[in-house]
């Protein structure tokens, strides 16, 4: 049996852009947590000491690496290191090898694969382990990198593992880089599959395994929940996950059920209770509230005070560990509870109606920009919403002034 840690997306030095409403002492711990979340995961592997550990791209949050970044990574690094356990690395779209940055010397337990796929081989207790891998050249890999992985020989006797960073080939929630099946995977033969790219941990195939852990650390109100890696076991045919949360801090979504709820106390009881259950679930969290079934009387009782009051009086009542970031409505009541601006109301309604091509056209200019349009992602449901909202507000806030 081969036991190893699986981890991908530490986006170390995140700068968590958008997020500005913080005191500074929180916006601070904010800042820190990725720092944090990957701390926790060195701590794990000094303790358990598993055979080795695949990092799966996008160790930084930006091309350019950030000093800061790079040293606070290689200090961990060392720390393993000290214990003799190997790591393997591929670098992804994020950290590609094309960027300019400072390079620092990596310790000599440290694997990185190349801009071609590659295979590194170890042998555990006898035990002979084949690990496949790239790392991206350049920001961009449009290319099926899968075509270029050898396949298994089980006429050797060794266990293969694969090491990806990308997304499946027409899923549009996320960038496609690397597109690659599920079938195309699983024909390699390998035991093992760990991918990175995607932030949300999810488990695509049982046998073999072909898994995106996630995120150590979320970085806004869309990568919700509890964040960590995997320690895998493997033995033959036989694998064995066990997620380890990272996470310093937890986004989340606490869904308010406004029938028939027309008093300020009510609303900021029931959001305060909501609040203390999901601390005790995940510990420290930034929380959205999305109200929903909102009824004449609950339209009354928002539309006399603005967003920025009710999340000013929560947080004023609230426990440290949890931050009200935002207040979301029903998408179909936002018009109810906008102010009572004819104008916000026309603004909003009109939008509200658009069509997909309707949203092609107002955002063509962004979208087919030369600098900005290659990094943007497909726009989504919330996305829309949420420009709906934030338009709202802009033309509020100047109507005020």
């Amino acid at each position: 049996m081969i036991r190893f840690l699986h981890t991908a997306d530490l986006h170390l030095d995140s700068p968590f852009k958008g997020i500005t409403d913080m005191p500074i002492s929180r916006l601070t711990e904010l800042r820190e947590s990725t720092f944090a979340a990957y701390e926790k995961m060195i701590q794990y592997a000094e303790q358990s000491t598993p055979d080795f550990v695949l990092i799966v791209g996008d160790i930084y949050d930006g091309e350019d690496r950030s000093l800061r970044a790079q040293m606070r990574f290689v200090k961990g690094l060392e720390r393993l290191k000290q214990a003799s356990i190997p790591v393997f690395i591929s670098y992804g779209n994020h950290d590609h090898l094309g960027g300019k940055w400072t390079r620092f010397q990596l310790p000599a337990n440290v694997t990185v694969f190349g801009p071609e796929v590659e295979t590194s081989e170890l042998v555990v207790r006898g035990q002979r382990i084949r690990i496949h891998g790239f790392s991206y050249k350049e920001r961009h890999i449009k290319e099926a990198m899968i075509g270029h992985y050898p396949k298994a020989n089980r006429e050797l006797g060794t266990i293969d593992i694969g090491m990806l960073h990308g997304s499946i080939a027409g899923e549009e929630t996320h960038a496609v880089y690397a597109p690659f099946t599920k079938e195309a995977l699983i024909e390699k033969g390998y035991q093992y599959w760990a991918l990175g790219h995607i932030h949300k941990r999810q488990l695509l195939h049982n046998e073999p395994p072909i898994v995106y852990p996630g995120n150590l650390q979320g970085r806004h109100r869309n990568e919700q929940g509890v964040k960590g890696f995997y320690e895998v076991e493997l033995e033959e045919n036989v694998a064995s996950l066990s997620f380890v949360p990272t996470s310093v801090l937890v986004f989340d979504e606490i869904k308010m059920d406004c029938t028939e709820m027309g008093l300020a106390n009510e609303w900021l009881t029931a959001c305060q209770n909501a609040a203390i259950e999901v601390v005790e679930r995940n510990g420290a969290s930034i929380l959205s509230i999305r109200n929903v079934n909102i009824g004449a009387e609950a339209t009354q009782l928002f539309s006399g005070s603005s967003d920025e009051e009710w999340l000013e009086v929560l947080r004023d009542s609230a426990d440290r560990s949890a931050w009200f970031s935002e207040l979301l409505f029903e998408s179909n009541q936002k018009s109810a509870l906008l102010p009572d601006s004819p104008l916000v109301r026309s603004v909003k309604e009109q939008m509200d109606n658009w069509d997909e091509e309707d949203w092609k056209t107002v955002l063509q200019d962004v979208y087919q920009h030369a600098r900005s349009g290659p990094y943007l992602s497909s726009l989504t449901s919330e996305m829309k919403e949420e420009l709906s909202r934030e338009a709202g507000k802009l033309i509020s806030n100047e109507l005020s002034t």
